[in-house]
């Protein structure tokens, strides 16, 4: 009986740890919401560098709820620009001001001037970023929109005046 015991708890212990090692390859969190799942993010792509569009919301917490932040030299700012790489694919450099990736504080309470952001390539998010570079190994045949979109710790869409915080750049790799 003894034994018996013993071996259930270790069956436990090892078919819990595979799970949360299965779930987490499929983008499953504790919170119970996927996060694997681009279609869940979809966001339509726009074609210049702006700051307007919607985002569509995801169970768990809301990325369609903007965040707006006042105008004025403290607001938070978005560039972008997409260059080859010398051997393969694309860089991505996202350009803020007034923000700070703070990986640290995912999913936590909204703290000014930080976050992370989510990259789209055309409408379909494929990464949520916590620095300034990512390499792109590849993009799509033809015409091709890159979109970066600020967020908050929170995952509320940093917007400025009412204004989604996000840019676009539009290339055809050709």
């Amino acid at each position: 009986m003894e034994r018996s015991l013993a071996l259930f708890a270790i069956g436990l212990i090892f078919g819990g740890g595979i799970g949360f090692v299965v779930a987490a390859g499929n983008g499953i969190t504790l919170d119970g919401h996927d996060h694997g799942d681009p279609a869940a993010h979809h966001s339509p792509a726009i074609s210049a560098n702006a700051v307007a569009g919607q985002n569509t919301g995801h169970a768990g917490h809301d990325h369609e709820e903007l965040l707006s932040v006042a105008e004025g030299p403290g607001a938070p700012t978005l560039d972008i620009s997409l260059t080859p790489d010398p051997s393969s694919g694309w860089n991505l450099h996202i350009e803020t001001g007034n923000f700070r990736f703070a990986p640290e504080h995912a999913s936590t309470a909204h703290v000014a001037g930080e976050g992370h952001a989510h990259v789209y390539v055309n409408g379909e998010k494929i990464a949520r970023q916590y620095g300034s570079w990512l390499h792109l190994p590849s993009l799509p045949e033809g015409e091709a929109v890159v979109e970066v979109i600020l967020n908050s710790n929170d995952h509320r869409t940093l917007a400025v005046a009412g204004k989604p915080l996000r840019a676009s750049v539009t290339v055809d790799p050709r």
